[in-house]
């Protein structure tokens, strides 16, 4: 790189949606000449991709967007919180620009605007597989934006949109080059990842001469032709979720779900507005074990909802303690601006979340993980991403990276 070249420091935060939407801009201002930079003082410029999911995500950000206007003074933000640009704007009037989530053009604009990179390809160039912010063993696969689901406590439909799911053929096609470029793990994610396809009724597309629908199972089938592990992630439990787990049985994809269940009592999955029978996912549960005694089951619980009653939460833990769930993610109720749940009645004051909180390890008293037969040994394998030279990392197939803001526990 010469002297000349324009410096962009970069601040990724939030889910793994937003690490994508960061690796496509980076990816962008890559191939365009823009040298990366991991520090405010040597960047010319600073842009953070910003998450407004909950009150810490959001102080976050905007403890982020001060310290690098003090730091370097030249910020433009985008992600999320972006949405809330009258907000931001207010409070930090010198940003060169605001922008929503998944506006790499519109970030492209701004930066073209207020730094200007002549690109040569002999200088600047970016490895096919594009720009990752992960290591270079496993990658996330992004398979669609929004969400069509109204749940009470979130806000990602009026940050995100609605579903929106990529064509079958272009998700496959960077797949195809993550395996070439040596990646061993791909993590499925989008905020609905079963509904895939829902928004363009299954169109058929094909692909290396394949016709595949644009469905769930059609994916998964399809991503197992590649050797790679493959992980599903943010698995909301249709019916047609049952399919997939003959694949994992074979082997095809990982027997691994990541189904973020929220609660067990009906009258909260009702107050959240999201549809299940606590009966109904244990028998699920129970037969997808059946068919495929290897699969390891991670989710994610609120307490403290509010609404949520002694006997709500009992019912929680009765239900964790008969699914013998493998990881399992814990939050306690925050309200979040914008959220339809801010206007329920009977809140949960904050020393009974924390105590419904602290009550976990009630439910962590055995690690089906460790002590389930079969398992030790055979779901081991090195991983490339050496820290040295003949050096390996590993990580169980049981265990995936955490991908959203809560603390997993392992059944202990």
């Amino acid at each position: 790189m010469t002297q000349n070249v324009p410096r962009v420091g970069f601040v990724s935060l939030g889910c793994p949606k937003a690490t994508v939407d960061s690796e496509q801009v980076i990816t962008q201002l890559r191939a365009e000449g823009y040298q990366i930079v991991s520090d405010y003082d040597s960047a010319d410029m600073v842009i953070i991709n910003t998450c407004g999911f909950i009150d810490a995500a959001v102080e976050e950000s905007l403890e982020t967007i001060d310290e690098a206007l003090h730091q370097n003074g030249h910020v433009i933000v985008t992600g999320c919180l972006g949405t809330r640009a009258e907000m931001i704007s207010s409070k930090f009037p010198q940003l060169l620009a605001v922008t929503g989530p998944q506006a790499r053009d519109e970030v492209m604009r701004a930066v073209h605007r207020h730094l200007p990179a002549p690109h040569d390809p002999f200088l600047d160039l970016v490895p096919k597989q594009g720009v990752r912010l992960t290591p270079r063993h496993y990658a996330y696969l992004k398979i669609s934006e929004g969400c069509n689901h109204r749940c009470s406590f979130c806000i990602i439909p009026s940050l995100r949109g609605d579903l929106v799911s990529r064509p079958i053929d272009e998700v496959l096609d960077e797949a195809q080059i993550l395996a070439d470029a040596g990646v061993r793990e791909i993590l499925v994610i989008s905020q609905d990842t079963s509904a895939y396809g829902v928004d363009c009724r299954y169109v058929t597309r094909f692909w290396q001469g394949q016709p595949l629908q644009t469905r769930f199972i059609d994916l998964a089938r399809a991503l197992g032709q590649f050797g790679m592990w493959v992980r599903l992630h943010y698995v909301y439990p249709y019916p047609h979720v049952d399919d997939v787990i003959p694949l994992m049985a074979d082997g095809a994809i990982l027997p691994y779900l990541d189904i973020p269940m929220q609660h067990a009592s009906l009258s909260v999955l009702k107050a959240m507005k999201r549809p299940g029978s606590r009966e109904k996912m244990l028998e699920r549960i129970r037969k997808w074990r059946e068919i495929c005694p290897e699969l390891v089951i991670r989710s994610t619980f609120i307490v403290g909802f509010p609404g949520e009653t002694d006997a709500d939460f009992e019912e929680l833990i009765d239900f964790l303690e008969i699914a013998q769930l493998d990881r399992v993610g814990c939050f306690t109720y925050s309200a979040v601006d914008g959220a339809t749940a801010n206007a329920l009645p009977d809140p949960v004051p904050e020393a009974i979340k924390q105590e419904r909180y602290h009550r976990r390890p009630e439910v962590n008293r055995a690690d089906r993980i460790r002590h389930r037969p079969g398992l030790p040994g055979t779901f081991l394998r090195r991983c490339s991403g050496n820290r040295r030279p003949g050096a390996y990392r590993h990580r169980a197939k049981p265990v995936s990276r955490r991908v959203s803001g809560s603390r997993d526990y392992c059944r202990r």
